[in-house]
Order: structure tokens, then sequence, then C-alpha cells
């Protein structure tokens, strides 16, 4: 009789990693956003929407940044602060002045870090059909008010995998690989940060 050996667990990918690393931080930002009702009337998505383009200044840098967009071909696109500024434009909501990017605009970033926010942001547009369904009670969608939450024409799984495909292909170091987890946890508890100074 032969015996076949059991095959060996396979590797997890680096945003798979990035996922276990941060599950604690995602629920603990979820839970956060939950807490302000961002669904209860339009004033309350206006909060939302206050919170969306702070962290989408931060991280704008990064998609136009050149060396990112040899690593990510379709970055750029993929960038969303113009369409949150939009839907602000279309609610006639003033938004404060917003943050400092937490990144240069004409320095080049640092890879494990950019991947980590990356890894972030990118993953609130998967995440966000659920939003776009709720914001859809208010009378808002794709094309008013919440353009921002609207999936990829291509669909949001396959957005999402052209992304992780990319972003996993990257090779790091190993101190790379340690500031991506850090960059993610950054980014989720930087989000969580804007929550609470907007529920004050």
């Amino acid at each position: 009789m032969t015996l076949t050996s059991p095959s060996p667990a396979s590797t997890p990918t680096r945003t798979q990693r990035l996922r276990a690393a941060t599950e604690v931080a995602h629920r603990r930002l979820d839970d956060a956003v939950m807490a302000i009702d961002p669904f209860g009337d339009r004033t309350r998505y206006a909060r939302l929407l206050a919170i969306h383009r702070d962290f989408h200044t931060l991280v704008a840098p990064l998609y136009a940044a050149p060396s990112l967009a040899a690593l990510i071909p379709d970055l750029a696109e993929r960038a969303r602060l113009s369409a949150v500024e939009q839907d602000a434009a279309d609610l006639h909501v003033t938004l404060a002045p917003p943050p400092p990017p937490r990144f240069a605009a004409d320095t080049a970033p640092d890879r494990g870090t950019a991947l980590g926010w990356l890894y972030v942001a990118e993953g609130s547009s998967l995440g966000a059909a659920i939003l776009l369904k709720a914001a859809m009670t208010l009378g808002l969608g794709p094309s008013y008010g919440a353009r921002h939450l609207a999936g990829h024409a291509e669909g949001r799984a396959r957005h999402w995998r052209s992304f992780t495909a990319a972003a996993d292909s990257v090779a790091l170091s190993a101190d790379e690989e340690e500031r991506a987890v850090a960059g993610a946890r950054e980014a989720f508890d930087t989000v969580a940060a804007l929550v609470r100074r907007d529920a004050a």
C-alpha cells in the first residue's frame, strides 16, 4: 500500500497576513462607525463624508506616486478623493480643512508602509457595497451623493483581486513586511480616531 504524504499548508499571501494582523483593529473600526449611526439621516451621513474625505486626503499621494504605479499599474484610477469631494458638493456639505497628507507628494513612500495603507484603502472599497445600500435609503447613489461608495465597473470582487494580486507579488524585505503590517494597523487606527473626533 502506498501512503501519500499530506500536502504542506499553503503559505498565506501578504494580504492574507495583513487581514489576520489587523482583524481586531478592523472590527474596532467597524463598531466605531456603526456607533455614530452614519445613515440615520443626511446630516449624519455628512459626518461620514468628512471622515472619508480626510482619510482619502491622507492617502492621496500614494495613488499618484510613480514608484507605486510601477507596482500596481491601475493605482491612479483607484483614487477616490475627488469622488468624496463631489459627493459633498452634491449635498452642499461644507467640509472643514483637511489634515495634511500622511505621505509627502514629492517623496517616494516606503513600500512596506504604503502597501499597508493601500490595503486598508482598497479594502474599504470592497466593503463599501454594504454602505452603498444603506446610503440608498437616504436617496443617494453612485451618481449622486455616494459616488465614492460605488463599485468598479468590472465588479468589486474582481477589482479587489487584481489589487491583491499586484500587492502580493511585490518583493519586500522582512523589515518592509513588518512595516506593511504597522502601516495597515496605523491606517485603521487613524480612521478610528477620525470617527471618534466627529463623534465628540
